[in-house]
């Protein structure tokens, strides 16, 4: 909960760029994780790639002006990994390719107007918003996945270039990586899902404001009076066009909508950036050319990119590509996750069924069919628990299953990190127990590091270690007899991300993993963006404190008339 006066609060100081979060009292899962990572005003910067791209098309013409906008966009290195890159993408029979790009909102404050808009100044950053925008290689359809910034996961090692900072391979949450350059946010998202990341976009606070005036307003609505003294946000039941400061406070409240925790907000921001995408593709939108200008200026100046989207001829190209994606056939979705049993009040862990929807991502599987309503499972159906496809080597077909082998509830595997990785081992037994193993199945380190992956067995073991081989990926080439004990799986240097070996959850080159469609969109809040019938589930829970009292966020809004609402 927010302790904070019927006037409003401030927030916690920000922490220092390297420094872990404090602790705090177990008050339920929002509380919790409010004070250990506070609430930053996280879904606006989630516009920059629609509201940059489609405003491009309409702005590109004449020299001085792409010359200016090219002035506004800084960029960066797309990788910032110690080892491996950002992944590649496998054409279609036609020789296309899909677009992955990770969409970053960093919390950093380092200019005045930022400051005074937002709250705290300070050092360090971290990405409070990371969403993956897939479009696919024909272009007619498109997804959307938010990662909890309160993910917790293996991080990779990564060398900032820029600031000549590096951190070590370590586990902690996905969003503090910005500390080290969007390119290490990069690395971490590809190691974490297997998705290939061609470009990242990363968008500024105040830019952003900005833009949301320059379009006009975007329509939202809210299915109940809210009012989050946190975020300022003050709203009556129905519907309203928010500008400015309150779609500002619309897309930072966190204790206002669902459970009062990031969940419910990333669903709030999926209705509010599906709304953008509606408004600037409905006629009239760009069709003012001083409009336009004020709104690609405020855009790029808002934007940073990678090396290879650096140049207002590159968006224009890319934001060509999105605006042929029909609005039904934009699926916005949530990574699936579950508290952590380590931290469960404050940090998620992802849920073995994401990896349906990593791998639909990855396998460029479109998520609604060509009438915009969601894709069936039929004919491409696999286990909604644990979608774990088998990922061959680059250069060898993985393991088949080998017959006679005893069930997986009955095969414990030990599994050895000697990638030189800290967190892999235990990555990989976690994704084995979830596809059925034995519960006894646990992590350790290897002896050393180890330049190769292999399976081990002992006598009369093989055809047990073919088929954990053949779970994983590997080869049969790595299925090698051994001195124990029983079923060792050994994680070598050859295999730095991901639960499955040559591509991180992806898929062989020429041999799609199955993904089951169903399971990809269940409990990922999914919708699409041309949806414009669901308001933002007001909490119901005591997630907001006035006075100190403890109540939700519609008592609140009754309990504090002399607030003034965010909007008419």
């Amino acid at each position: 909960m927010v302790d904070v006066s019927a006037g409003g609060g401030s927030e916690a100081p920000r922490r220092a760029r390297g420094a872990r979060p404090a602790g705090a009292a177990a008050e339920g899962r929002a509380a919790v994780r409010k004070s250990k990572k506070k609430p930053k005003r996280k879904g606006l910067r989630i516009l920059a790639y629609t509201t940059a791209g489609l405003v491009l098309v309409a702005a590109a013409g004449g020299g001085y002006i792409i010359e200016m906008l090219d002035g506004n966009i800084k960029h960066s290195p797309l990788f910032a990994g110690t080892s491996g890159d950002a992944g590649h993408e496998k054409p279609d029979a036609f020789g296309r390719t899909p677009i992955n790009i990770l969409v970053i909102g960093s919390d950093s404050r380092d200019n005045a107007a930022d400051c005074q808009i937002g709250g705290d100044c300070g050092p360090g950053a971290n990405a409070d918003v990371e969403m993956v925008l897939h479009v696919s290689a024909d272009r007619s359809n498109a997804t959307v996945m938010s990662i909890p910034r309160d993910t917790d996961a293996s991080l990779p090692g990564c060398t900032d270039s820029q600031n000549h900072t590096s951190m070590k391979p370590h586990r902690d949450r996905i969003n503090s990586t910005l500390d080290y350059g969007p390119g290490c946010t990069v690395a971490a998202v590809h190691q974490l899902t297997g998705i290939p990341i061609d470009h990242f976009m990363m968008v500024d606070f105040q830019g952003v404001v900005s833009m949301s005036d320059a379009v006009g307003g975007v329509p939202v609505c809210v299915d109940n009076n809210v009012y989050d003294p946190y975020s300022h946000l003050k709203l009556k039941k129905g519907s309203h066009t928010l500008q400015g400061m309150s779609a500002l406070q619309f897309v930072r409240t966190r204790h206002g909508f669902g459970d009062g925790s990031d969940l419910g907000r990333a669903s709030a921001q999926h209705m509010f950036l599906s709304s953008m995408v509606r408004q600037l593709k409905s006629a009239g939108t760009l069709t003012n050319p001083a409009a336009v200008l004020s709104l690609a200026n405020a855009a790029t100046k808002a934007l940073t990119v990678d090396d290879g989207l650096a140049g207002v001829t590159n968006l224009v190209n890319l934001a060509d590509d999105l605006n042929k994606v029909p609005t039904n056939r934009i699926t916005m979705t949530t990574m699936q996750n579950d508290p952590d049993p380590t931290d469960p009040l404050a940090k998620v862990v992802v849920d073995p069924a994401a990896k349906n929807l990593f791998n639909a991502i990855t396998n460029d599987v479109s998520l609604t069919n060509g009438d915009g309503s969601k894709a069936s499972a039929a004919a491409q159906a696999t286990s909604t628990a644990n979608p774990d496809a088998t990922t061959a080597a680059p250069t060898s077909a993985p393991a088949a299953p080998a017959a006679g082998g005893a069930p997986k509830s009955e095969i414990t595997v030990h599994v050895r990190n000697g990638s030189g990785i800290t967190g892999r081992a235990a990555d990989v037994a976690d994704a084995l127990k979830a596809d059925g193993y034995n519960p006894g199945t646990a992590a350790a380190n290897a002896a050393g590091t180890e330049e190769t992956s292999e399976v081990t067995y002992t006598a009369g073991r093989e055809a047990d270690a073919q088929e954990v081989a053949a779970s994983v990926g590997l080869p049969a080439s790595a299925v090698k007899p051994g001195m124990g004990p029983g079923i060792t799986l050994v994680i070598g240097k050859d295999w730095p991300s991901g639960t499955t070996f040559g591509g991180g959850g992806g898929s062989s080159a020429g041999t799609p993993a199955p993904v089951n469609t169903q399971a990809a969109l269940s409990n990922s809040s999914a919708e699409t963006a041309d949806d414009s019938s669901k308001c933002a589930q007001v909490a119901t829970q005591d997630t907001v404190k006035l006075n100190n009292v403890g109540m939700n966020p519609t008592e609140a809004y009754d309990k504090s008339p002399n607030v003034a609402d965010s909007a008419p």
